[in-house]
């Protein structure tokens, strides 16, 4: 694009924010901070993680010896199931009001050594039956508004605990990010009748230079607007609203594309390459949501190497986010990389 020889602004239309791109501050030379990589040596138990099978957890309860995937309600729950309402006003400028939900950890597999992109196929698939099941359970839980399944995956992203997994959190509450992004949607289908992301991904696909994987039933992209170094969404091909509407072919070509984007990720920089992912499904509040499209978002730190990171600093916490490499080239250098994960021999 012509644009990408310039400094310019590209819009989210999920968020309605603005992301500031300069492509020629690429040359740069760096002399920030440069941060060791986290080793890849991890063993397949380790008697010291709470998450492993038939180890203590935290609170003093002993795993069962899980053989799959493995639920249960988080130890230390950031939001309460059992607390009394209460609100807060005061002159309109003091506001705050109680919240509750439930949190739940899914374990991926019992193997401490084993991320989405290392597992195969079907355990993957399993983890997402997982999921589709929790959300069914939750989702019927009276004030449980909002689901979201998250994985914050490396400790530079905050994981406090290397055996992978990923969260589940149900509130009361719709949170501020999904109510930005709900807004849009509903803008987008009452004047068009149809999904933004819809229209969206159909512009992807006949453009192709943002698309990093696809298949029958997802694609993976860089989206336009990105703001981390290689950001990328997954985008169900067919609009639905929930993951509770996969189809069995959907997800295996679900666990297909989270494989795919997790793998090239470690092949990047040959390393278990970290990120914070996140599902968005529409809430679960009871009410018809034919304007929403089920779609997941991966947000990953890193930038020239395995120890150089980006930040959100200065300029990006004042005023609004910024990139130097363009949303095309990140997609060009993924949709190169390998499916085939760096240990297997990709080469």
């Amino acid at each position: 694009m012509e644009i990408n020889k310039y400094s310019h602004r590209r819009k989210n239309i999920l968020t309605g924010e603005w992301i500031l791109v300069s492509p020629h501050r690429t040359k740069r030379p760096w002399q920030g901070e440069i941060t060791e990589a986290e080793q890849n040596d991890v063993p397949q138990f380790d008697p010291e993680c709470y998450l492993c099978p038939g180890n203590k957890r935290a609170n003093g309860e002993s795993n069962p010896k899980y053989k799959d995937t493995f639920v249960f309600d988080n130890d230390f729950a950031a939001i309460e199931s059992d607390i009394p309402k209460k609100r807060i006003e005061q002159n309109n400028l003091l506001i705050a009001k109680s919240e509750t939900g439930i949190c739940r950890v899914v374990n991926f597999s019992p193997r401490h050594d084993l991320t989405l992109a290392e597992m195969d196929i079907n355990s993957i698939k399993k983890v997402i039956s997982c999921w589709q099941k929790e959300c069914l359970q939750l989702g019927k839980k009276k004030n449980i508004n909002h689901i979201q399944i998250f994985e914050n995956k490396g400790t530079v992203m905050g994981n406090s605990n290397p055996h992978p997994h990923c969260q589940i959190w149900a509130q009361e509450s719709i949170p501020t990010e999904v109510v930005k992004e709900l807004n849009n949607f509903k803008k987008y289908y009452n004047k068009n009748h149809k999904s933004i992301l819809e229209d969206y991904l159909d512009i992807e696909l006949k453009e192709k230079e943002r698309i990093v994987y696809i298949n029958d039933s997802f694609t993976v992209l860089v989206p336009f607007w990105a703001f981390w170094p290689f950001e990328t969404m997954i985008i169900s091909n067919r609009k639905i609203a929930y993951i509770t509407e996969l189809t069995e072919k959907e997800k295996r070509d679900f666990a297909s594309a989270i494989k795919a984007i997790a793998s090239k990720y470690d092949n990047l920089f040959n390393i278990s390459f970290p990120y914070s992912s996140g599902i968005h499904q529409a809430p679960s509040n009871g009410k018809e949501h034919p304007e929403f499209h089920l779609h997941v978002h991966f947000y990953p730190p890193l930038l020239r190497s395995a120890s150089i990171k980006k930040f959100r600093v200065g300029y990006e916490m004042m005023a609004e986010p910024q990139r130097d490499i363009t949303p095309e080239e990140s997609a060009k250098i993924l949709r190169k990389l390998s499916k085939t994960h760096y240990k297997n021999g990709n080469n």
